[in-house]
């Protein structure tokens, strides 16, 4: 399996840091957040990593290279000007082949362990990782029934992590461009297409000055 980082975006709550470093190459604890993704995957034996950058994109290549020193092989999908998560998934797609793929938000920190990723199911085109809602996301944003399906709404509701597998499938009928994901997620759900599961593990999602302090408090404390 292929892995896709997001490493697009301009980070605007976390300034002034990201003034002049893209929000993937923060660190934390001591490394960067994207650093720990490269780590994860290669230690799940996931190698093949394509990475989109936009904002400081010569930044990230000169940090991360070709990816030898973390033991992957590293492509790059630059975008100029950011895409949005689809329309940079969807601008990777010659890079990331016909076999279903991995995707991962570069500013969240997690400790999921990437061997865990189940196959995905033929009919299917997504399989989303949730985790409980933290208190910037109270309302959640979709619900896991029990025969594994993710719906759009339900009782009880989970945050999508920013971990993915998808099909290319899932984006055939996408134009390419500024392409948001949470609207395509909504209507693959509709159709039933879309399966999740839960995860309990640390996980943060580091979008403001204020989570990244805390994510490192809590990693002091581990």
């Amino acid at each position: 399996m292929k892995a896709m980082i997001l490493a697009a975006g301009r980070g605007e709550r976390l300034r002034p840091l990201t003034d002049t470093l893209p929000k993937p190459l923060i660190k934390v604890a001591g490394k960067s957040l994207i650093e720990y993704h490269l780590t994860n995957l290669a230690r799940a034996g996931i190698n093949e990593i394509i990475i989109n950058t936009a904002w400081l994109a010569e930044k990230i290549h000169q940090e991360l290279g070709d990816g030898s020193k973390y033991n992957v092989i590293i492509q790059y999908s630059d975008e100029g000007e950011a895409l949005e998560t689809a329309g940079g998934i969807i601008k990777a797609l010659p890079l990331l082949g016909n076999e279903p793929f991995l995707v991962i938000n570069g500013d969240i920190w997690c400790d999921y362990d990437f061997t865990n990723l189940p196959e995905l199911e033929l009919d299917k085109q997504a399989h989303l990782i949730l985790v409980n809602n933290p208190e910037h996301n109270q309302s959640g944003d979709f619900a896991l029934q029990q025969n594994g399906l993710i719906k759009n709404a339900a009782k009880t509701m989970h945050t999508f992590s920013g971990i993915g597998i998808y099909r290319s499938e899932f984006f055939a009928e996408q134009n390419h461009g500024t392409v948001p994901l949470a609207p395509i997620i909504r209507n693959k759900c509709e159709e039933n297409l879309v399966t999740g599961e839960i995860y309990n593990g640390m996980w943060t999602d580091v979008g403001t000055l204020e989570r990244l302090q805390e994510i490192e408090i809590q990693l002091k404390n581990v």
